[in-house]
């Protein structure tokens, strides 16, 4: 288990309004555990753009046909 311990930081600056945005966010659902939120907020899009860009075997305009 000792491979999955969270050894690494990421670090990134918030300007005011987008800090008040996240933290007004985070107020209305109740989420108390804002770095378990930023980590499956960043890695769902990561995943997400993953899905996306996988190369396809056909490009999409042929599978319209």
């Amino acid at each position: 288990m000792s491979e999955l311990s969270r050894n690494r930081r990421i670090t990134f600056m918030l300007n005011e309004e987008e800090h008040k945005t996240v933290s007004n966010y985070l107020s209305k659902y109740h989420i108390s555990n804002r770095s378990r939120w930023c980590r499956e907020v960043v890695i769902s899009h990561v995943l997400k753009m993953l899905e996306q860009d996988y190369p396809m075997l056909f490009s999409e305009n042929e599978m319209r046909r």
